[in-house]
């Protein structure tokens, strides 16, 4: 049976903007799911699914994980290039996000699919691997790395769909940033994920063109209610 997830396009958001709704939805499901285990309601109706996709304006965003030190722009150089830095609670370490990526934001309640994070974000990346098998690009993983890769076993790989989530309660949040049309010359102002000896690519890149991205968002959604057995829901 498919579970329904409720989907939500925020659009062009600021980040710290998407960040707060982000906390306090999945804030009211942790606390919600605390108070039904307290009150042993645990048969109540499922905490609510929830998937997010936006866009955001050029900024840099550092995992707990992460080390300052591969952003390599200072305050000054970050206003220079229209661009804002946010340390955060995610997994992973430095990634960049700006107009003509989506970003994901599942705020799913894992004990409704299966308590294994590792899986989680197997499925993440799996059904990005289908929305680019669709437009024609094979893709895949790199062993010992999170995010979906190209050419992950040449000398020039790249990287495509970076990804790094919290999980609390079994509560995810933050996600992945799946480049479509991304200006990737922002990439060069971090170590992305880490990183140095890696590059990073876009639809528009590998396809020579830029694409609608309404409809390569279409087609995700496709592959994310598929590989997790959803109905998303309006």
């Amino acid at each position: 049976m498919q579970k329904p997830v409720i989907f939500s396009d925020w659009g062009l958001i600021e980040y710290q903007k998407a960040w707060d709704q982000q906390e306090n939805i999945f804030k009211q499901s942790a606390d919600l799911k605390y108070q039904r285990r307290l009150s042993g309601e645990m048969g109540a109706d499922p905490i609510e699914n929830h998937l997010i996709f936006c866009e955001h304006p050029p900024v840099y965003t550092l995992g707990k994980s992460g080390k300052i030190e591969n952003l390599l722009l200072n305050e000054a150089e970050l206003k220079a290039i229209n661009a804002t830095f946010f340390p955060i609670n995610r997994g992973g370490d430095i990634t960049f996000h700006g107009p003509g990526q989506i970003v994901g934001y599942p705020i799913f309640d894992l004990e409704q699919f299966y308590t294994d994070i590792h899986l989680y974000l197997r499925n993440l990346e799996e059904a990005i691997i289908l929305t680019l098998a669709h437009y024609g690009i094979k893709a895949g993983r790199y062993e010992g790395y999170t995010g979906v890769w190209l050419d992950a076993d040449l000398p020039n790989a790249r990287k495509i769909c970076a990804m790094g989530v919290r999980c609390s309660r079994w509560i995810t949040m933050h996600g992945f940033a799946f480049n479509v049309n991304t200006d990737l010359n922002y990439f060069k102002h971090i170590v992305p994920c880490g990183i140095d000896d890696k590059d990073v690519t876009s639809m528009e890149r590998e396809l020579g063109k830029k694409l609608e991205i309404d409809t390569v968002k279409k087609v995700l959604k496709e592959k994310l209610s598929e590989v997790f057995e959803i109905n998303l829901l309006p």
